[in-house]
């Protein structure tokens, strides 16, 4: 047994599914509009977001600047980025498929994770497919207006899980020693606090235990399988990825059935934001994404990823090319 179990609270550790009070399905349906405003890059990908809206069908041939190249590309490496993890999750714990064919999935660590949501396999397979797509076509549009895309290939070199079902592909991620930071929980429901008018407030963490340490969100080997209490601490660490790693988007549905908190603030059906003050405190409060403020996004997305043990074992050439793709989008002027 390694320290995924022992360090889990026991509200992590030993999950019970509440009633569900909304099918998540349902739920993705009515959030999905807002899914790409809400993600960790939410401003910096709004602003290359307007590349596309500027352009219309006669304009197909024109070029970009070299700003909004300098956007799309690091939009393109860190949808590369999100494929790669979720790939993994896919493999072990998601449907393999004609569109998503990697490995083979593993019964114990599917099933785990359906003891939060019977629909999580499904949330996974979609959640790989999109992000492909997202990458895919990012790189597409800079190629088809003359400016280059974006590779990662090179970076491919950390060992992933052996566990059954793993296709044993070497990844650009880390998903066996992660730290996260649950406080998108407590920005989104405290009514007094807001990151842009109380840039050194903290927030407190939604489950401390998994900010303070290294947890696998994935089986390692077969050995992560048993007992049944190992891998469902292993199955719920994956559950809180997945909200953290949104930010606390649309994503954040998976949690519903996460394990309840002692107080209204963490209470799982209470997913939307509350209202807090936004702009001024002389104005009323409103509930909103927040933060709004896009200085240094891209850099602050880096951080975010490397900070969470995404990046474990990466080489240094790889860190220097993304912070500089982070460097690049975050100096970027619109028109220049």
């Amino acid at each position: 047994m390694n320290k995924v179990e022992n360090q889990l609270s026991p509200q992590v550790a030993n999950v019970s599914s509440p009633p569900r009070t909304l099918p998540r399905r349902t739920f993705l349906c009515r959030m999905g509009a807002g899914a790409i405003a809400l993600a960790p890059g939410a401003a910096l990908f709004g602003s290359a977001s307007r590349v596309f809206g500027e352009q219309d069908e006669g304009d197909n041939n024109d070029p970009i600047t070299k700003g909004d190249a300098a956007l799309l590309r690091f939009a393109a490496a860190a949808e590369i980025l999100e494929t790669d993890f979720w790939v993994q999750y896919n493999e072990l714990g998601g449907i393999q498929d004609s569109e998503e064919p990697s490995g083979t999935g593993n019964p114990a660590y599917t099933e785990a994770l359906k003891m939060l949501d019977e629909d999580m396999d499904v949330y996974i397979h979609d959640n790989t497919e999109d992000e492909r797509t997202h990458f895919t076509f990012l790189n597409a549009y800079l190629v088809s207006k003359g400016a280059q895309p974006v590779h990662l290939n090179q970076f491919r070199t950390l060992p992933g899980s052996t566990a059954t079902g793993s296709s044993g592909k070497p990844r650009l991620t880390n998903l066996m020693q992660l730290t996260l930071d649950t406080s998108w929980w407590t920005r989104y429901r405290s009514r007094a606090n807001n990151p842009d008018l109380d840039p050194n407030f903290v927030f407190p963490q939604a489950v401390p235990d998994l900010h303070n340490g290294q947890f696998t969100a994935i089986p390692r080997t077969d050995a992560d399988l048993h007992p049944p209490k190992h891998i469902q601490a292993i199955a719920n660490t994956a559950a809180f990825h997945f909200p953290t790693i949104e930010q606390g988007g649309n994503s954040l549905y998976p949690a519903i059935n996460a394990p309840p908190f002692d107080t209204q603030n963490f209470q799982t059906n209470l997913i939307m934001p509350e209202p807090c003050p936004f702009l001024s405190r002389t104005l009323p409060r409103c509930s909103i994404i927040r933060p709004t403020k896009t200085n240094g996004i891209a850099m602050g997305v880096v951080k975010f990823l490397t900070d969470m043990g995404l990046f474990i074992g990466q080489s240094p050439a790889f860190f220097a090319f993304l912070h500089q793709l982070a460097q690049e989008a975050d100096a970027a002027r619109r028109g220049a």
